[in-house]
C-alpha cells in the first residue's frame, strides 16, 4: 500500500511528540486560588474539594512560599469573614486592618517576587451572600461599583499587584481604572471577570468561604450559560474600560467561551478551572474510575489548548509536581 503521507509518523515517539506538541502546559501557566482564614496554625480542609484546605496567614505563606519553588508565579486570594464583620454595606472589605489586607502585605514580605491577586466582590462580607449591595431584594449596580471601588483601592495600597474583580457589575471596571489613576496605582493591574456564567459547578467554593447566597440566586448579574455573544461583548468591553486580562468562568463547560474570546480580544485571556470541576475530577478518581494525575494534565491542556493564556486552578500545585517530574 503506497501512502502519500503518514501522519502516525510524528505520533511514534514521546520524544517525537514532545517536539511537535502544539500546546506546551508549564507552571507558568497556573493562577493559584488560596482560601485564608482568621486566627494562627488554622488548617481546615474543605469537605467538597478534597486536598484543599482554608489555612491562616502564616499557613498560607508557607504554601506560597512551596508554590514559588515550584515555578508557579502567581496567587489569587480568597478570604472568608467573620460572620460578625458582615453587613450589607461590605465596609469590612475595604478596611486597611481586614485579612485581605493583612494577608497581602504578609505574603508580599515574606514571598515579594511572587504575583498576588485579590478577588474583588463583596459576597465574603455580605449578610445577604451576593456579590454587591441589596435593595429592596435587588442587587444594585452603582452603589456596588462605588464600593467595589474603595475595595480595590485598599488592596492596591496593601501591595496586591492585581485585582479581579469577580462581580458581574456593570462599568466597574472602567471605575476601578481611573480610581487607579487618580491615586496613583499606576502599576496596579486588573484581571476582569468578565464572562462569568451563572454556574452549578460553584458549590465547593460556596462551602469554602461560606459565602453562597441568602435568597433567590445570581443570574441577574452572572451570565446566562446559554449565551456565546454576551461573553464575547463582556470581555471587549471590559478591554475598552482598561482590564489588562480577561476571564471566563468556568473554564471546562466553556471552552468554546474561551476559544471565541481568545480570538476577538488582544489582551491575554485567563479561565478558571473551578471548584466544581476540581470535585469532580477528586470524586472520580476516589472511585477508581479515571487516573487522577492523567485526567489532571488532560484537563488543564484542554483549557490552554482552547485559548487560555492563564488558568487559575485547585490543580496547580499537583499539575505543576508532575510536569516537573
Amino acid at each position: 500500500m503506497y501512502l502519500q503521507r503518514r501522519n502516525r509518523i510524528l505520533r511514534q515517539s514521546p520524544a517525537i511528540r514532545a517536539m511537535v506538541a502544539e500546546t506546551v502546559l508549564t507552571p507558568n501557566d497556573f493562577i493559584v486560588p488560596l482560601f485564608i482564614d482568621e486566627g494562627k496554625g488554622v488548617k481546615i480542609e474543605i469537605s467538597s474539594m478534597p486536598g484543599y484546605f482554608r489555612q491562616s496567614i502564616d499557613g498560607t505563606i508557607a504554601e506560597v512560599k512551596e508554590l514559588w519553588s515550584l515555578g508557579i508565579k502567581s496567587v489569587l486570594l480568597f478570604v472568608k469573614s467573620k460572620d460578625e464583620l458582615k453587613d450589607n454595606t461590605g465596609k469590612e472589605a475595604w478596611n486597611p486592618d481586614g485579612l485581605m489586607q493583612r494577608s497581602i502585605k504578609a505574603i508580599k514580605e515574606a514571598v515579594p517576587e511572587i504575583i498576588v491577586m485579590t478577588d474583588v466582590a463583596l459576597d465574603p462580607y455580605s449578610i445577604y451572600g451576593h456579590d454587591g449591595i441589596v435593595e429592596n431584594g435587588e442587587i444594585v449596580n452603582d452603589p456596588t461599583v462605588e464600593a467595589l471601588i474603595k475595595m480595590s483601592l485598599s488592596h492596591a495600597a496593601a501591595g496586591a499587584d492585581w485585582v479581579a474583580p469577580s462581580d458581574m457589575m456593570d462599568g466597574r471596571i472602567g471605575a476601578i481604572r481611573q480610581a487607579f489613576e487618580g491615586e496613583g496605582y499606576t502599576r496596579t493591574g486588573i484581571m476582569a471577570y468578565s464572562a462569568k456564567y451563572a454556574s452549578c459547578f460553584y458549590g465547593p467554593f460556596r462551602d469554602a468561604l461560606d459565602s453562597a447566597p441568602g435568597f433567590g440566586d445570581k443570574k441577574t448579574y452572572q451570565m446566562d450559560p446559554a449565551n456565546r455573544t454576551e461573553a464575547i461583548k463582556e470581555a471587549m468591553m471590559d478591554v475598552e474600560e482598561g482590564a489588562d486580562i480577561v476571564m471566563v468562568k468556568p473554564a471546562l463547560p466553556y471552552l468554546d467561551i474561551i476559544r471565541e474570546v481568545k480570538n476577538a480580544v488582544q489582551v491575554p485571556v485567563s479561565a478558571y478551572n473551578i471548584s466544581g470541576e476540581y470535585a469532580l475530577v477528586k470524586a472520580a478518581a476516589k472511585m477508581g474510575w479515571i487516573n487522577e494525575e492523567k485526567a489532571i494534565i488532560e484537563t488543564l491542556t484542554s483549557i490552554k489548548r482552547a485559548g487560555a493564556d492563564l488558568i487559575a486552578t485547585y490543580f496547580a500545585k499537583d499539575a505543576a509536581k508532575l510536569l516537573n517530574h
